[in-house]
């Protein structure tokens, strides 16, 4: 086995211990707080209020973000200049604002209404204590049977035996349910027909706990149901949901790129695409390399062996024309293994383990995620 890629840049999620408290809120405009308070609570934040600038030391630098009403930036004049402090009004038309917003130090501007939904998830991004974003994974074949699931599980079993915070998310409808190769179908927990609905910012941490959790990862995958279809606005904001949380995000795609696929490709940092070393199989891949290279950008190829004759991994990876990610030779024993009940990489042992765990060495290189 070999790992040839480049290392990818990955994000560590904050400690619970870390995360701040709600915003600090300094105005008297009633109808204004009432306004802010509402989207406060919208987002689950319990906010603290002032009329201006907060008596107690470090009631200003230290919180997570300040929402200065209009009329209280005169009061605000002279404070500590530090990031993360808005400006927040409803007159679309004042000509001052701009100079009030640089007396204060202000980043932006806000005008409400239109600025609600904006606010709400700068709001609910302190709530969830945002940092760096996971860092996401997204496993494809490039013909049916190549075994993207089984490596995008792989993936993610090995993550979480390292310690790191891990999500498995099953793209794939029709592939019979990630939670099967993990041994949890009847385990409970919400699937994505429980999602499909989904618009808007969903909570990480909500979505996080409804979530199976399997070999120390949560699992969203499909029920025995017939419903076969992600829409494209749940997949987006379930999957952005799933990177706030940081850590690491695996998701197992198929071959096939319709308007949900396209938005999970879109929050991929890097995509594999797993080749069996044959030429019809080469020639499969090259049209599912065509479709997500329009969305993605950094696409890598996984070859799995044994090859026919005349072929090995460079050769497949220069006849796609992708960056080699590694191979993975067969490996006896694992069909065995996943009917005994073990998940692909369980064991630590063999190719496809000693593979993930490359991957994620070479991958996560320099970034500390635990």
């Amino acid at each position: 086995m070999e790992i040839v890629a480049g290392s990818i840049t990955s994000d560590r999620p904050r400690a619970a211990e870390e995360r701040p408290g709600g915003p600090l809120i300094v105005t008297e405009d009633m109808e204004l707080l009432d306004d802010l308070l509402r989207l406060c609570a919208a987002a689950g934040a319990e906010p603290e209020v002032h009329h201006s600038l907060p008596e107690r030391k470090g009631g200003w630098e230290e919180a997570p973000l300040v929402l200065v009403g209009d009329d209280a930036a005169a009061r605000c004049r002279g404070a500590s200049r530090r990031r993360g402090v808005f400006l927040v009004g409803r007159d679309q038309d004042d000509p001052d604002v701009w100079r009030r917003a640089v007396e204060i130090g202000a980043d932006c501007v806000l005008r409400l209404p239109d600025a609600e939904s904006w606010l709400v998830d700068r709001i609910a991004d302190v709530v969830e204590g945002v940092g760096r974003q996971a860092l996401t994974v997204g496993v494809i074949g490039g013909r049916g049977g190549a075994g993207a699931s089984t490596l995008a599980t792989a993936l993610a079993v090995t993550s979480a035996r390292g310690g790191r915070r891990t999500m498995l998310v099953d793209g794939d409808p029709l592939g019979g349910g990630l939670d099967v190769l993990l041994g949890g179908e009847h385990t409970e927990g919400r699937r994505w027909p429980d999602f499909a609905a989904s618009k808007g910012r969903v909570a990480g941490g909500a979505l996080e706990e409804s979530l199976p959790e399997l070999h120390a990862l949560r699992v969203l995958s499909w029920d025995r149901g017939d419903s076969v279809v992600v829409p494209p606005e749940a997949m987006r904001s379930v999957l952005a949901a799933a990177r706030r949380r940081g850590g690491v995000v695996v998701v197992d795609l198929p071959r096939r790129v319709d308007e949900g696929v396209a938005e999970a490709l879109a929050q991929l940092d890097l995509g594999l695409l797993v080749v069996p070393g044959e030429l019809r199989a080469v020639a499969a891949a090259n049209r599912v390399a065509s479709a997500v290279g329009m969305v993605l950008a950094d696409l890598r190829v996984v070859c799995r062996g044994p090859y026919a004759p005349g072929l090995d991994e460079q050769w497949v990876a220069g006849a796609l024309g992708l960056p080699l990610a590694g191979e993975l030779p067969t490996e006896p024993g694992l069909v065995a293994a996943q009917i005994a009940g073990a998940p692909p990489g369980a064991s630590g042992r063999g190719p496809l383990a000693r593979f993930c765990t490359a991957f994620w060495e070479r991958a996560l290189v320099g970034e500390g995620v635990a």
